[in-house]
């Protein structure tokens, strides 16, 4: 279920699942913050490059998608235990219109992906109504 959540700036950057449909453990973790002039979200992708990681706008919802591929094992081993997974991973995020999406920036450094949303200038609907 999508939902349009961009006239609650406390709902901004919610996950669009909700609900019995969200999973239980994101796929990774993210910080959100923001400042004057733009949100933020640093994104956990430990183990990535830069390569294996997609960001794209649609519907006015960023979603951030990651790739991990499983690598070789080595048949001389015996694991006892296996916890580093592999596949696609997403996140996605209702931007609403307090993004100005024609600017967003990302940066990825040592395993963290750093979005920089800037904010949108608000658009005054303002207008001198004549008498006749």
């Amino acid at each position: 279920m999508l939902l349009k959540l961009s006239k609650d700036p406390l709902k901004l950057f919610d996950d669009i699942w909700s609900g019995a449909q969200m999973p239980s453990v994101p796929a990774f973790k993210v910080d959100i913050s923001e400042d004057e002039t733009a949100f933020y979200i640093d994104a956990e992708l430990p183990g990535l490059g830069k390569e294996n990681i997609s960001l794209n706008i649609e519907d006015d919802v960023l979603s951030i998608n990651a790739e991990r591929k499983q690598e070789a094992e080595e048949t001389k081993k015996n694991y006892h235990r296996i916890e580093r997974s592999s596949g696609n991973f997403s996140r996605s995020f209702n931007l609403g219109e307090a993004i100005d999406q024609e600017n967003i920036n990302a940066d990825f450094n040592n395993g963290i992906l750093h979005v920089i949303l800037p904010k949108a200038v608000p658009v005054r609907k303002k207008k001198e109504i004549s008498i006749n």
